[in-house]
This record gives C-alpha cells, structure tokens and sequence, in this order.
C-alpha cells in the first residue's frame, strides 16, 4: 500500500511537470524568463524535461497499421503524420481543436 501511494505521488509530480513544460512551450518564452516568472529553478526545469522526454511512453491511442505495403488512404482521411517511429497516426475531417491539440502535446512530451 505505501508504495502504490508513493507512485501515485511521482506520477502526479510527473503529471505538474509536464504541464509545466507543456505550459513553457505554449508561452513562447525563454526558458530562463519562463522559470523566473514561474519562481522554478531552471536546472529543475532542464532535468524534468530530460527526464520526460527519457521516457516517453507509446501513445496509447493511436491507430497502428502494420502492413508491408502502404495503407490506402480513405477520402474521408483529414490529415496523416508519419511519425518517427514509422507509425501512422490518422486525423480525420471534424476533429476538435482541443483534441488535436492534446494529441500533439502528448506526442511532443
């Protein structure tokens, strides 16, 4: 039971700094200017943000198309990313903004 508490407690650090990295990227801002409007040490914010992008974990939702050959790529297909680890992630016509949104944020941590 303490260690699935303590795991519940790095997971939620964990979930703060990428918020925070997130919340950096979207500002615009230097990564000193952003750490010291934010009152963060900036060697804190260089080590969390290594050690995310360290273990960046699969996306989980997305669609895997693992044929030999190229998929064919339906009309009704919006947009298609090659990702660099050869998966295909399909975003069809009528996506909400906040969802792609999210879908590039995760793809980025």
């Amino acid at each position: 039971m303490a260690e699935s508490i303590a795991e519940e407690g790095a997971d939620r650090k964990k979930d703060q700094w990428r918020e925070r990295i997130a919340e950096h990227e979207r500002s615009g801002l230097s990564v000193r200017r952003f750490c010291k409007e934010q009152s963060i040490p900036e060697h804190l914010f260089f080590y969390w943000r290594k050690r995310l992008r360290n273990q960046q974990q699969p996306v989980r939702f997305a669609l895997l198309d693992r044929e030999a050959r190229p998929p064919r790529v339906s009309p009704e297909t919006g947009l298609e990313l090659l990702l660099a680890t050869g998966e295909r992630l399909r975003i069809g016509p009528g996506v909400s903004a906040i969802t792609l949104r999210t879908v590039l944020e995760v793809l980025r941590a």
